[in-house]
């Protein structure tokens, strides 16, 4: 109860000293802020007014100024440089006994790439060089046989003609009958025997002269046997050559670093590639709707990102035949009831036309592609339009 006493007489005191302060002084309050002149806010109204009417003016006035002289330069990034590629093989088999190439190696026309063991291919040569001298050598055989048939038949030509007459002869006598008739038989068997061996002689001359190829003056090489022995010979002798590969064309070596001395190589088996740089070419896949007014011949300038400063001289050579789509090993089909319009593209293909470019290139690279059309979109012919749709009706 005493505690409870002194707090009510704290609270008494505490009461006390409040109401025997003073009263807080005042605040000063600030004169009021006169308004601006009217004049002056009806400007500022037009000022805004005015901003807000002519900015969406001039960009609109802007934007139907870069549309209406727009669609001139079709551009896209989606291009990429390409260099013929070239798979070198080896015409012949055999084992690698020289190699003359490394991986990204710049090599020129007719340049030596790589030669395989050519001592077999030159046996073959030795080999078909016998045969060329043996089918000579028949050549001139047959033609011996074919002047023996000549001299046999007319040697059993003289036969017949003898035994013609021995056989008048004796007919003549066993008519009169002073010869016995055995004599006229004997007479008769030998002219008969005659007669055939004159025939043995003269297929012995077709044979003879088949053998010759029909004319018994041909050419030695210009007889079969000798043609097909010379064929083969060439056939060796080409063997032979190919046994050391040559650079087609100019061109930068690739995926050459397994290739080493000592490696059996098969016949048309692919070794490494050749990136020809004398062929360069770019192939820009441009959208369908870019197409309408491209055309072989337009001028066109190239950006490659390897070399953002630079640009080259260009000219569209071909327009593809049809999207990346339809040549496709599974053509898309468009049969179904979700089908959805998609902007196709179509690969148009560009040459360079500065002479410097094609050393600077790589295939692959990704470029920038701008053809020049030469024509704007223009402003729409809407009363054109218009006045069609009324003749129409």
């Amino acid at each position: 109860m005493n505690a409870v006493a002194k707090i009510d007489e704290k609270v008494t005191e505490l009461e006390m000293d409040a109401a025997a302060q003073p009263a807080t002084a005042p605040v000063a309050v600030a004169p009021p802020v006169q308004p601006a002149p009217a004049p002056m806010k009806k400007k500022r109204r037009l000022g805004r007014s005015l901003l807000m009417v002519a900015l969406p003016a001039a960009l609109a006035i802007g934007g139907g100024y870069v549309w209406v002289t727009g669609g001139r330069y079709q551009e896209t990034e989606n291009a990429n440089l390409q260099q013929a590629k070239v798979s070198i093989a080896s015409d012949t088999a055999g084992r690698i006994v020289q190699v003359d190439i490394a991986d990204n190696q710049l090599v020129k026309q007719g340049d030596v790439l790589f030669a395989i063991d050519p001592e077999p291919y030159r046996i073959a040569l030795a080999q078909a060089d016998a045969a060329v001298a043996g089918a000579r050598l028949n050549v001139e055989q047959l033609r011996a046989a074919y002047g023996q048939s000549m001299a046999q038949q007319k040697s059993d030509a003289s036969e017949v003609a003898f035994a013609q007459s021995q056989f008048d002869r004796a007919a003549d006598l066993a008519q009169k009958g002073i010869n016995a008739k055995s004599s006229l038989d004997q007479a008769k068997n030998d002219l008969d025997k005659a007669k055939q061996q004159l025939a043995v002689a003269e297929q012995g001359i077709i044979s003879a002269k088949a053998a010759l190829g029909g004319n018994p003056d041909i050419e030695t090489d210009k007889h079969p046997t000798v043609m097909a022995a010379l064929a083969a010979r060439d056939k060796a002798a080409y063997d032979l050559a190919q046994s050391t590969v040559k650079a087609p064309a100019d061109g930068v070596v690739s995926q050459a670093s397994s290739f080493k001395v000592g490696q059996y190589v098969g016949s048309g088996t692919p070794l490494f590639a050749l990136v020809e740089t004398g062929d360069t070419w770019i192939e820009a896949n441009f959208k369908e709707t870019q197409l309408t007014h491209m055309k072989p011949g337009q001028k066109a300038e190239i950006v490659v990102d390897t070399y953002p400063g630079r640009t080259f001289e260009a000219t569209v050579k071909a327009i593809g035949a049809g999207t990346g789509a339809e040549f496709s090993l599974l053509p898309a089909q468009n049969a179904t009831g979700n089908w959805v319009k998609v902007t196709q593209r179509i690969p148009v293909r560009l040459e360079l036309t500065d002479a410097d470019a094609k050393m600077a290139l790589r295939t692959g690279m990704s470029a920038t592609v701008t053809v020049d059309t030469g024509v704007a979109r223009g402003f729409p012919t809407i009363f054109g339009h218009a006045t069609a749709g009324e003749a129409a009706e």
